[in-house]
């Protein structure tokens, strides 16, 4: 074997090692962002699962829309986090278009099982105008739902 043959075995390999050292990283982040994102995906879906609630009743008396629903699953809420929608209409339970108790209490945002969340929205806060038979719909920070209509 002469010089020119292990010159070259000698630059093949130290490109083949060039190459490994600029792949490994790419690669091993890019398994990990993977991980990393199938690890959330599966908290978000057990947290969706853990979380069940019932809107018990909507009510419209004296210009304030009142909404009643109870936490029947096993995981806590953000009271402030809710979305309610009124003839699809946007009002944030957090806002100020909206106060919120959880079982009586205004000073708590935190809305454990077996709790009732009660919001009332006054009439001048919505541009629907709120009738018997008016669907509203409670969206929590999960995604999960639930509706009923307004009774007089």
């Amino acid at each position: 074997m002469g010089v020119s043959v292990s010159a070259s075995t000698a630059i093949i390999v130290a490109g083949l090692f060039f190459a490994f050292t600029t792949f490994y990283p790419v690669a091993a982040n890019g398994f990990d962002r993977v991980t990393d994102a199938q690890h959330g995906m599966n908290e978000r879906a057990l947290e969706r699962q853990n979380t069940a609630f019932t809107v018990s009743n909507a009510t419209y008396d004296s210009g304030t829309l009142t909404v009643n629903a109870t936490n029947d699953g096993s995981l806590g809420l953000v009271a402030g986090d809710a979305t309610l929608l009124v003839d699809n209409e946007y009002v944030d339970v957090g806002g100020a278009n909206a106060t919120a108790t959880v079982d009586g209490n205004g000073d708590t945002e935190l809305w454990l099982a077996g709790e009732t969340l009660t919001i009332k929205v006054d009439d001048g806060n919505l541009s629907t105008d709120v009738a018997a038979g008016t669907r509203v719909v409670l969206v929590v920070e999960s995604g999960v739902r639930d509706a009923a209509e307004v009774s007089a």
